[in-house]
């Protein structure tokens, strides 16, 4: 016999792929302007994600540049508390 989901696995199944697709940046453009409030910094997005020492966390689907917000925010903190020399 074949269990088929309720509506709360339903519910929460959906409530996750929202969650993913609020998450995910796609393309240089949305990730510039989530990252500087500006697509006119893609240039920025292309330097952090290839020859920076730092590099910002992304990943690729197929040759576009993608990203997820809550990734980059706790990218962000990480830098802030980074203190050089320690």
């Amino acid at each position: 016999m074949t269990q088929h989901p309720g509506p709360a696995q339903k519910m929460q199944q959906t409530a996750t792929e929202v969650t993913l697709g609020d998450d995910l940046l796609r393309g240089a453009d949305e990730i510039a302007k989530f990252m500087f409030g500006d697509v006119k910094h893609r240039r920025k997005v292309y330097y952090l994600t290839g020859e920076a020492p730092k590099g910002m966390p992304h990943f690729k689907m197929g040759s576009v540049i993608c990203a997820r917000k809550s990734t980059l925010l706790n990218w962000i903190v990480q830098q802030e508390r980074f203190t050089p020399g320690e």
